[in-house]
């Protein structure tokens, strides 16, 4: 059976590096909220600012289709909210997959700022929020994730560990 990973976190705790190494380890396909935003910002469809929740819902319908196909998928977001969170719920459920949300925090404040002021773009003309942004981000704690993961502590090898673990063989 095919499993959806979805992570949830603030800006600069460590998602895309986990998402990027979880992905390689399970084989899954990486859906990169950053790059399906900012190639929507790219388009003729004259977007700007502010997508709501289009890169949400192209994510959504991408990974719908590969559950489908019976590929895993690691979906790579901020995921802030329920309202964020349940359509993702809903989209494991249509495609019959599994599912394992984690939620990755990085709880010493100065590694996390660190982290935030000295990263760069990988996603080419993606603007990254700077530190004041990060802490002004509306973000609620996750508190029905399967895990709950402080990048301050564990490395991206750990974490990826606990995540197949918790996704069995």
């Amino acid at each position: 059976m095919a499993g959806l990973v979805v992570l949830a976190g603030l800006p600069g705790v460590g998602k895309s590096t986990l998402a990027r190494a979880l992905a390689a380890r399970i084989g899954a396909l990486w859906l990169r909220i950053d790059a399906i935003e900012q190639a929507l910002r790219e388009s003729h469809m004259q977007v700007a600012g502010d997508l709501a929740d289009g890169g949400y819902a192209a994510a959504r319908a991408v990974a719908g289709a590969a559950l489908g196909q019976g590929f895993d998928v690691v979906a790579d977001s901020v995921n802030p909210a329920p309202v964020t969170r349940g359509p993702w719920r809903e989209t494991a459920r249509g495609a019959g997959a599994d599912l394992c949300e984690v939620e990755l925090i990085c709880a010493d404040k100065a590694i996390h700022r660190a982290r935030v002021e000295r990263r760069g773009a990988e996603v080419p003309g993606l603007a990254l929020p700077d530190w004041a942004a990060v802490c002004r981000r509306a973000y609620h704690p996750h508190p029905d994730a399967d895990l709950r993961l402080d990048s301050a502590v564990l490395g991206v090898d750990e974490m990826v560990a606990r995540i197949v673990a918790r996704l069995g063989p």
